[in-house]
């Protein structure tokens, strides 16, 4: 009974071991020394009520937590998906409106360099291959469906280069390129501009790389561009600096390497052709006719052989700089031979050199006016209502080529599509892109503000005392440069080096917009890491 009792007090039933002593009443309690190690089994793996016998149970739940996992990252993504879908929304509206695609006067050189495969003066024939690869389908409508997929590529390269900005910054950052009317007519252009705008933001986008190989892919895409139009070339020497500020000496070697390559080869195949050094032979001729803007004969002083090239005229009577590459009426035109001649264009070469070191102050002057045309809050008709009219989603179709090498140009394009070529005018799609392309587009003035972004928000953290200082990223050159000058570069050397023209503005916006992205906050992860 004693004994009983001391059972009942400790709090044990008569005949039932102590759990004092019995270790199967120890929820935590290790294995005895001596006993066998229990087996262990993962909760994870045990079967649950429900399960299919012989299925494991991880690979259930995880097919039923995919979808909910997805459509949970999708809504963080809800605001660009939205932009994107109203993008591809305007892009079907073109293709509806305007069958098979829009023509511009260059469409038919790149057309005819792809039925007469050798460099042409001009243009390099970047875009010819382009369309040269699309030719086994026979449809002008399949090319603006795959530029218009560019457009959109574009907008998610930038929306996806911006990712480590607000989310609100990078959906805006995307917005200009997806929603631009004017954006949206460019792609649906048969010009190089859309090619050319997704191989240099791909190459920027690709810019914050660790890996050698995707460097090389930035020397190719880099390649392609300048092969696609010419000012893609200073973009390589901006890339490279961009490697250079990182310390990244060898890949900055490796990036050159891989974009001269693809440029050497092109240019042997043009020396080859005309026995001409270079990648085009109408760089003198472009020169020229941007200096005519400014060039005083009276202060210049040309030898004779140059002199021929003088317009009388005031500065502020002549014709824009195009007139004297097209005109009939032209110095250089009515030279002996055809205008891109390696006579002629070594003569403009000249000429525009010695106007550029005898009046200094008024080709920066003539330059800064040129520049300043992107600038503008409304859209004035410039260079002339012909080709201002081509940027604009017409009401009507346009008129068939009038000069004789797009003439040559159409006869080749009736080829390609194996068929009569044109614009069909489909209301009311056409209707509803010209009113949406009179309300909404990207203002110079916008764009000018854009750019302005970085380099302030740069000035503020500066200014901004030690905890500003504190939070700055310590790496040699900030995230948002690259993107920044490459738009800068963009827009200068057309200025430059021929005149304003609005669809070369177009490729910069995107990647202006990812630099003002990048620059809202401080990207420390990416930099200290990269």
């Amino acid at each position: 009974m004693p004994e009983e009792r001391e059972d009942m007090r400790a709090g044990s039933v008569p005949g039932e071991p102590d759990p004092a002593t019995d270790r199967r009443h120890q929820p935590h309690a290790g294995p005895a020394p001596g006993d066998p190690e229990p087996a262990r089994t993962d909760r994870r793996h045990r079967p649950q009520a429900g399960s299919a016998p012989g299925e494991p149970e991880p690979a259930r739940s995880g097919l039923r937590r995919l979808p909910r996992e997805w459509a949970r990252r999708l809504r963080g993504h809800r605001w660009f998906l939205a932009v994107l879908a109203l993008g591809t929304a305007l892009r079907v509206l073109a293709m509806l409106g305007y069958r098979p695609a829009l023509w511009f006067p260059d469409s038919y050189t790149y057309i005819v360099t792809v039925f007469r495969p050798r460099p042409d003066l001009v243009r390099p024939a970047g875009y010819s291959i382009f369309l040269k690869l699309l030719e086994p389908l026979h449809s002008f409508l399949a090319v603006a469906a795959v530029q218009h997929l560019l457009g959109l590529a574009t907008g998610v390269l930038v929306y996806r280069a911006a990712r480590r900005a607000p989310r609100w910054a990078a959906t805006l950052a995307a917005v200009p390129v997806l929603l631009d009317a004017y954006q949206v007519e460019l792609e649906h252009l048969l010009v190089s501009d859309t090619l050319f705008m997704f191989l240099v933001v791909a190459a920027v986008a690709l810019s914050t790389t660790r890996r050698p190989a995707t460097v090389v892919a930035i020397g190719l895409l880099l390649a392609a561009a300048t092969l696609t139009r010419t000012v893609g070339q200073p973009l390589i020497v901006v890339l490279a600096a961009w490697f250079v500020l990182r310390r990244r000496i060898r890949w900055t070697g490796l990036l050159v390497a891989a974009a001269l390559v693809p440029i050497v080869a092109y240019a042997a195949w043009f020396h080859a052709t005309y026995q001409r050094v270079g990648l085009v032979g109408a760089n003198g001729v472009f020169l020229y006719a941007r200096t005519m803007s400014f060039a005083d004969c009276a202060r210049m002083d040309p030898p004779p052989d140059l002199r021929v090239l003088c317009d009388p005229r005031p500065p502020d009577r002549r014709p824009p700089s195009q007139e004297y590459i097209w005109a009939e009426d032209s110095p250089l035109v009515l030279l002996p031979g055809i205008t891109f001649s390696k006579a002629n264009d070594d003569l403009a070469g000249r000429f525009a050199m010695l106007a550029i070191r005898r009046q200094p102050l008024d080709y920066a002057a003539s330059v800064l006016a040129e520049l300043g045309r992107t600038f503008r809050w409304d859209r004035p008709v410039y260079p002339d209502a012909e080709i201002y009219g081509y940027y604009q989603f017409p009401a009507a179709p346009p008129e068939p080529p009038g000069r004789y090498p797009a003439q040559v140009g159409a006869e080749y394009a009736k080829l390609y599509e194996q068929g009569a070529i044109g614009t069909e005018i489909v209301e009311p799609y056409s209707g509803w892109l010209r009113a949406y392309q009179s309300m909404v587009r990207l203002p110079g003035l916008a764009l000018l503000g854009v750019l302005l972004v970085p380099p302030v928000a740069a000035a503020l953290r500066r200014r901004g005392g030690p905890r500003a200082a504190a939070t700055a990223t310590p790496a040699a050159a900030p995230a948002w440069l690259v993107p920044w000058s490459t738009a800068v570069v963009l827009l200068i050397t057309p200025a430059a080096a021929a005149e304003f023209d609005y669809r070369y503005v177009l490729p910069a916006v995107p990647l202006a917009c990812l630099a003002a992205a990048l620059s809202i906050r401080p990207d420390v992860r990416r930099q200290s890491g990269s």
